[in-house]
Protein backbone atom coordinates (compact mmCIF):
# COMPACT_ATOMS: atom_id res chain seq x y z
CA UNK A 1 0.00 0.00 0.00
CA UNK A 2 1.15 3.54 -0.64
CA UNK A 3 0.34 6.73 1.19
CA UNK A 4 -1.35 9.66 -0.48
CA UNK A 5 1.31 11.89 -2.02
CA UNK A 6 -0.04 14.94 -0.17
CA UNK A 7 0.28 13.14 3.18
CA UNK A 8 3.90 12.21 2.44
CA UNK A 9 4.73 15.75 1.36
CA UNK A 10 3.07 17.23 4.48
CA UNK A 11 5.04 14.85 6.70
CA UNK A 12 8.32 15.59 4.92
CA UNK A 13 7.86 19.38 4.91
CA UNK A 14 7.11 19.75 8.62
CA UNK A 15 10.25 20.52 10.63
CA UNK A 16 8.65 20.44 14.07
CA UNK A 17 5.88 17.90 14.51
CA UNK A 18 4.29 16.81 17.71
CA UNK A 19 3.64 13.16 18.34
CA UNK A 20 -0.12 13.78 18.13
CA UNK A 21 0.24 15.50 14.74
CA UNK A 22 2.32 12.62 13.43
CA UNK A 23 -0.23 10.03 14.58
CA UNK A 24 -3.09 12.12 13.16
CA UNK A 25 -1.38 11.96 9.77
CA UNK A 26 -0.68 8.26 10.13
CA UNK A 27 -4.34 7.59 10.91
CA UNK A 28 -5.28 9.10 7.55
CA UNK A 29 -2.84 6.83 5.73
CA UNK A 30 -3.80 3.30 4.73
CA UNK A 31 -2.17 0.87 7.16
CA UNK A 32 -2.69 -2.78 6.23
CA UNK A 33 -4.86 -4.75 8.62
CA UNK A 34 -2.83 -6.82 11.05
CA UNK A 35 0.04 -4.33 11.20
CA UNK A 36 1.18 -2.36 14.21
CA UNK A 37 2.51 1.19 13.80
CA UNK A 38 4.82 2.79 16.37
CA UNK A 39 7.07 5.81 16.45
CA UNK A 40 10.42 5.23 18.12
CA UNK A 41 12.73 8.22 18.29
CA UNK A 42 10.87 9.93 15.46
CA UNK A 43 11.10 6.94 13.11
CA UNK A 44 7.90 5.21 12.03
CA UNK A 45 7.91 1.41 12.28
CA UNK A 46 5.20 -0.79 10.83
CA UNK A 47 5.38 -4.50 11.58
CA UNK A 48 3.03 -7.41 10.86
CA UNK A 49 1.58 -9.56 13.60
CA UNK A 50 2.00 -13.28 13.19
CA UNK A 51 -0.31 -15.77 14.89
CA UNK A 52 2.54 -16.83 17.19
CA UNK A 53 2.86 -13.19 18.23
CA UNK A 54 -0.83 -12.88 19.10
CA UNK A 55 -0.95 -16.28 20.83
CA UNK A 56 1.77 -15.21 23.28
CA UNK A 57 0.14 -11.84 23.96
CA UNK A 58 -3.25 -13.45 24.56
CA UNK A 59 -1.75 -16.20 26.73
CA UNK A 60 -0.02 -13.67 28.99
CA UNK A 61 -3.12 -11.45 29.12
CA UNK A 62 -5.26 -14.39 30.23
CA UNK A 63 -2.78 -15.21 32.99
CA UNK A 64 -2.58 -11.59 34.14
CA UNK A 65 -6.36 -11.58 34.60
CA UNK A 66 -5.74 -13.44 37.90
CA UNK A 67 -4.26 -10.15 39.19
CA UNK A 68 -5.57 -7.37 36.92
CA UNK A 69 -9.08 -6.25 36.03
CA UNK A 70 -9.66 -6.35 32.26
CA UNK A 71 -9.74 -2.54 31.99
CA UNK A 72 -6.26 -2.35 33.50
CA UNK A 73 -4.81 -4.35 30.59
CA UNK A 74 -4.15 -2.77 27.20
CA UNK A 75 -2.80 -4.18 23.95
CA UNK A 76 -1.44 -2.05 21.09
CA UNK A 77 -2.68 1.13 22.76
CA UNK A 78 -0.72 4.34 22.14
CA UNK A 79 1.28 5.82 25.01
CA UNK A 80 3.38 8.97 24.75
CA UNK A 81 6.85 8.43 26.20
CA UNK A 82 9.60 10.95 26.91
CA UNK A 83 12.26 11.60 24.34
CA UNK A 84 12.03 12.80 20.78
CA UNK A 85 8.76 11.56 19.26
CA UNK A 86 8.27 8.30 21.16
CA UNK A 87 4.78 6.90 20.64
CA UNK A 88 4.87 3.25 21.71
CA UNK A 89 2.03 0.74 21.51
CA UNK A 90 3.18 -2.04 23.87
CA UNK A 91 2.02 -5.50 22.87
CA UNK A 92 0.57 -5.75 26.37
CA UNK A 93 0.63 -3.30 29.26
CA UNK A 94 -0.80 -3.49 32.77
CA UNK A 95 -1.81 -0.25 34.44
CA UNK A 96 -1.60 0.77 38.08
CA UNK A 97 -4.84 0.44 39.99
CA UNK A 98 -5.37 4.22 40.25
CA UNK A 99 -4.59 4.97 36.58
CA UNK A 100 -6.97 7.45 34.93
CA UNK A 101 -7.00 8.70 31.32
CA UNK A 102 -6.49 12.39 30.56
CA UNK A 103 -9.08 14.57 28.80
CA UNK A 104 -7.98 13.17 25.40
CA UNK A 105 -8.38 9.56 26.60
CA UNK A 106 -4.64 8.82 26.92
CA UNK A 107 -3.12 7.12 29.92
CA UNK A 108 0.23 8.34 31.16
CA UNK A 109 3.26 6.16 30.56
CA UNK A 110 3.90 6.61 34.30
CA UNK A 111 0.72 4.59 34.98
CA UNK A 112 2.25 1.43 33.47
CA UNK A 113 3.58 -1.21 35.86
CA UNK A 114 4.14 -4.09 33.42
CA UNK A 115 5.01 -4.27 29.72
CA UNK A 116 5.21 -7.31 27.45
CA UNK A 117 6.81 -7.01 24.04
CA UNK A 118 6.82 -10.02 21.72
CA UNK A 119 9.72 -9.87 19.31
CA UNK A 120 9.29 -9.47 15.58
CA UNK A 121 12.58 -9.75 13.65
CA UNK A 122 12.27 -6.40 11.83
CA UNK A 123 11.77 -4.40 15.05
CA UNK A 124 13.64 -6.50 17.65
CA UNK A 125 16.35 -3.85 17.94
CA UNK A 126 13.72 -1.39 19.26
CA UNK A 127 12.43 -3.73 21.97
CA UNK A 128 15.91 -4.68 23.20
CA UNK A 129 17.32 -1.17 22.71
CA UNK A 130 15.59 2.23 22.74
CA UNK A 131 12.22 1.03 24.07
CA UNK A 132 13.90 -0.86 26.91
CA UNK A 133 15.80 2.30 27.87
CA UNK A 134 12.66 4.45 27.76
CA UNK A 135 10.65 1.93 29.80
CA UNK A 136 13.41 2.02 32.43
CA UNK A 137 13.55 5.82 32.27
CA UNK A 138 9.86 6.11 33.23
CA UNK A 139 10.31 3.41 35.89
CA UNK A 140 8.16 0.64 34.41
CA UNK A 141 9.01 -1.87 37.16
CA UNK A 142 8.53 -5.07 35.13
CA UNK A 143 9.45 -5.38 31.45
CA UNK A 144 9.09 -8.80 29.82
CA UNK A 145 10.30 -9.65 26.32
CA UNK A 146 9.10 -12.90 24.78
CA UNK A 147 11.36 -13.78 21.86
CA UNK A 148 10.00 -16.50 19.55
CA UNK A 149 13.19 -16.16 17.45
CA UNK A 150 15.33 -17.51 20.32
CA UNK A 151 12.66 -19.38 22.30
CA UNK A 152 13.46 -17.35 25.42
CA UNK A 153 11.97 -14.66 27.64
CA UNK A 154 13.96 -11.78 29.07
CA UNK A 155 12.58 -10.33 32.30
CA UNK A 156 13.94 -6.89 33.19
CA UNK A 157 13.54 -5.56 36.73
CA UNK A 158 14.74 -2.78 39.01
CA UNK A 159 14.82 0.27 36.70
CA UNK A 160 17.25 3.03 37.63
CA UNK A 161 18.71 5.91 35.62
CA UNK A 162 17.35 4.69 32.27
CA UNK A 163 18.45 1.07 32.59
CA UNK A 164 17.32 -2.13 34.24
CA UNK A 165 19.68 -3.45 36.89
CA UNK A 166 18.39 -7.04 36.81
CA UNK A 167 17.72 -9.43 33.94
CA UNK A 168 16.40 -12.99 34.17
CA UNK A 169 16.44 -15.19 31.06
CA UNK A 170 13.93 -18.04 30.90
CA UNK A 171 13.61 -20.68 28.18
CA UNK A 172 10.13 -21.16 26.71
CA UNK A 173 8.39 -23.95 28.62
CA UNK A 174 9.61 -22.80 32.03
CA UNK A 175 7.72 -20.34 34.28
CA UNK A 176 8.65 -16.66 34.46
CA UNK A 177 8.50 -15.90 38.18
CA UNK A 178 7.27 -12.37 38.85
CA UNK A 179 5.75 -13.18 42.23
CA UNK A 180 8.16 -10.83 44.06
CA UNK A 181 7.28 -7.88 41.79
CA UNK A 182 4.24 -5.59 41.50
CA UNK A 183 2.78 -8.20 39.12
CA UNK A 184 2.67 -10.69 41.98
CA UNK A 185 2.43 -13.93 40.02
CA UNK A 186 4.30 -16.40 37.87
CA UNK A 187 3.61 -16.66 34.12
CA UNK A 188 3.57 -20.05 32.42
CA UNK A 189 5.33 -20.19 29.04
CA UNK A 190 4.44 -23.82 28.33
CA UNK A 191 2.28 -22.84 25.35
CA UNK A 192 4.72 -20.31 23.86
CA UNK A 193 6.04 -21.42 20.50
CA UNK A 194 9.15 -20.33 18.67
Amino acid sequence: MTAMLTDRIEMAESDEQTLDELFDRLERMPVPEGYKVEIVGGTIFMSPKRKTHWDIIFDVAEQLRARYARKRLTSDVLYHFPGELNGFCPDLAALKEDAKPDDKGYYSCHDIEFVLEVISKPTAHNDYGPKKGVYAEVDVPVYLIADPCTGRCHLYLDPKDGDYRAEVIVTFGLPVDMSNTVVGLSISTEEFTA
